[in-house]
This record gives structure tokens, sequence and C-alpha cells, in this order.
């Protein structure tokens, strides 16, 4: 495996707790060699920059430099990553978090990194277990794939050994998705251990049926009611979402690893669309609505099914099968006994209706469905 030219780089907080707390309370009782005194100082003022090139003086294996300084010097040792490669440091969402990302910039600027460069991921922080799982985690899948699809699989690398250890699985699942391989330095252990990617596949067609939902989940601030979704469940569902109740009733948030999934093949899907697509329809027909009085009440209703079968070219004709003047509803589309079908609602009320295409096969079919649903994602 040839060296990586990217590391991504999850951040924990030994740099500070217990390394340079320790070495503080040393100094205090005069205990402390000489040379250290200068990175205590530095850190016990706040000065992020002065800590960087006292710990540049040092060792990068000595174990004061913490987990993060450590395991990147053994990567590159071994030949994992290149001597100049460019370094992502996602740390937590607290002051510590921020400021170790700041040192960790300094630090490898300083050392000659073309980019060293710290992103902090929202919602990550011990203080909310709720909020640290159903959006931390997932805010950090997402922002590991956005980094790689900036510069490729190929580029990449991921080191996981900084942080909360839920950080180290969520790494090691997105390396077997997106073939990135995964490194981790155990604090007892001399050399670095790698997770390198693995021959599994997901189930690409599972993810273009629930398409709809994971585009809604991951687009929504705040938990949707579980019952949007319940007509079409499935139980393979369950583990791409958390439930959660609120008053009695039954939501659903996307989970990190539904985030994984959903990232994964989302992009996947960008790219072999082509390839998995019903063909182009040759004729098209304009939307056939019901001959009911909410009809004219709603012209936005036929705006939208023009638009589907103007802009999606597998789109033959979208038909009206259902209306609820007070039923709020999620807008996007799904596969119901057999059909590719729309939701379209305003919150307010609903309509339903079946999009006819050229899809021939229920791979065809599922295929329309994540092509709708990202469609529809973008027009937002």
């Amino acid at each position: 495996m040839s060296a990586k030219s990217v590391l991504l780089c999850t951040v924990g907080t030994s740099l500070f707790r217990p390394n340079l707390e320790t070495l503080r309370n040393k100094l205090q009782d005069g205990s402390l060699q000489e040379t250290l005194h200068p990175v205590v100082e530095a850190y016990s003022r706040q000065d992020w920059a002065a800590v960087a090139q006292a710990l540049l003086r040092l060792s990068p294996q000595e174990r004061i430099c913490g987990a993060e300084i450590n395991s990147i010097a053994s990567m590159i040792d071994q030949g994992y990553v290149l001597e100049d490669c460019s370094l992502y440091f996602l740390h937590s969402d607290t002051p510590d978090g921020r400021h170790i990302g700041e040192v960790l910039t300094h630090y490898y600027r300083f050392a000659g990194h073309p980019l060293a460069q710290a992103l902090c991921v929202p919602d990550l922080q011990d203080d909310d277990p709720r909020r640290f799982r159903t959006r931390g985690l997932r805010n950090l899948a997402r922002l590991i794939c956005q980094v790689i699809r900036q510069h490729s699989p190929q580029a990449c690398a991921i080191n996981a050994t900084g942080g909360y250890k839920a950080q180290i699985a969520i790494a090691v699942i997105l390396g077997q998705a997106i073939g990135v391989p995964v490194y981790y330095m155990h604090e007892r252990f001399s050399e670095i251990i790698s997770f390198p990617p693995m021959p599994i596949a997901l189930d690409f067609e599972l993810w273009m049926r629930v398409s709809g939902m994971l585009y809604d989940l991951e687009a929504s601030s705040e938990p949707v009611l579980a019952k949007f979704y319940a007509e079409d469940w499935d139980e393979r569902y369950e583990s791409l979402v958390e439930r959660i109740c609120i008053d009695g009733e039954q939501y659903l948030d996307l989970s990190a690893t539904g985030q994984i999934f959903h990232e994964t093949y989302k992009e996947r899907f960008r790219t072999h669309q082509d390839q998995v697509l019903p063909p182009p329809a040759l004729q098209k027909r304009p939307p056939r609505l019901e001959k009911t009085s909410w009809v004219g009440h709603h012209p936005e209703v036929r705006q939208f099914l023009q638009k589907i079968t103007d802009e999606i070219p597998a789109v033959v004709q979208c038909c009206t099968f259902y209306y609820n003047p007070e039923l709020p509803e999620r807008t996007h589309f799904r596969i119901s006994q057999g059909d590719v079908v729309g939701i379209y609602s305003n919150r307010k009320y609903t309509v339903k209706f079946r999009v006819e295409s050229t899809a021939q096969t229920e791979g065809q079919k599922a295929a329309l469905v994540a092509f709708l649903n990202d469609w529809l994602f973008r027009q937002n």
C-alpha cells in the first residue's frame, strides 16, 4: 500500500490532561526538569503557538507530546503517510478540543507540513450523551466524508488514535465502507495498528429504496415522526436510525451508522447512476389529477408534478390518487406495493401520486426513487 498524502486525525485531550496538567503540578512543587519548563509555562498562559514550538524541541515519540503527535510520528516512520502529508484534525466541540486543535495546527505548520487544519465537529461533546450520540457522531462521519470526497479515497488515511472511543468505531466503519485505511495506536503499544479496508459490500439497493427517509432525516434539524415512514417500514432500517419517544410519540433521528451508509451510497449513486437508472422516456404526458374540488385550490401540485415530468428523463407521467386536507406529511418518494409513489406536502395537506416511468425491474424502480429523492434534495 502506497503512502497516503492526506491524513485525517481524530483528536482527544491527552496532551492537556493528564500530560501538561501533570507537568504543571511538578513545576509548582519544584520537581519538573528544566527542559520542560517552556512548554508548561506556555500552557499556563494559554499561548498555543508557544506550546507547539516548545513541543517541537522534544522527540515526537515522547509520551508528553500526546497521542496525536506520537501516532502521526509512527505512521510517518512506517511509511503509511508521506513525511509532508496534509493533516486535518477533527476535534471536539469543547474549549479543550479547540485549544488542542490550535496547538496541533501550529505544531505541524512549524514542522513544514503544507496543510494543517483544525475542524471542529459540532455537538461532539460529553455534557449531553444524547446530543453526542445523535448529532456529534453523525457530524463526525459527515466531516470525514467531506474531506475524503475533497481529496479522493485513494489519497487518504484515517488516524483514529485520539478522542472518544466511539470515534474509533465510527472511523473503522467509515474505512470499511469507503475503502480508506484506518490506523490506531494504543497508549501501551510502541507502534501503530492498521485496519485495512475489507472487501465488504453494503446493500446498494436497500439505500436506493430508503433514500427518501435518509435524505429527509439528514436535512431535518429535529427528529421526525416515525409514522411518516411506517407504511413501508423494513426491519433492516432499524440500524440506520435512533428511535426517540417524545410525549408518547415515536420519532426518528438519523444514527451515526445511517449517516455513514447515506454518505457512502449518496456519492456512489451520483457517480454510477447512469448504469442503474431506467432509460429516458420517448414520450411524456401531462400530469393527471383527480377530478375533485381540491385541484382548483392547489395549482402548485400540478406545477410540481409537471416539473418532475419535465426534469426527470425516465418519468412519463404523474397521476394523483390521494388527497388529505389535514394530514401533514414529508415530501419524498418511495416504492409502495410495487409502484414508485411520490408524497407532496406543505405540512398542512398531503397529496400522493404514482410516478409512471420506463422502469421495468425492481432495481430500476429503486434507482428511480433514489434519483428522485436526490433531485428533491438538490431543489432545496
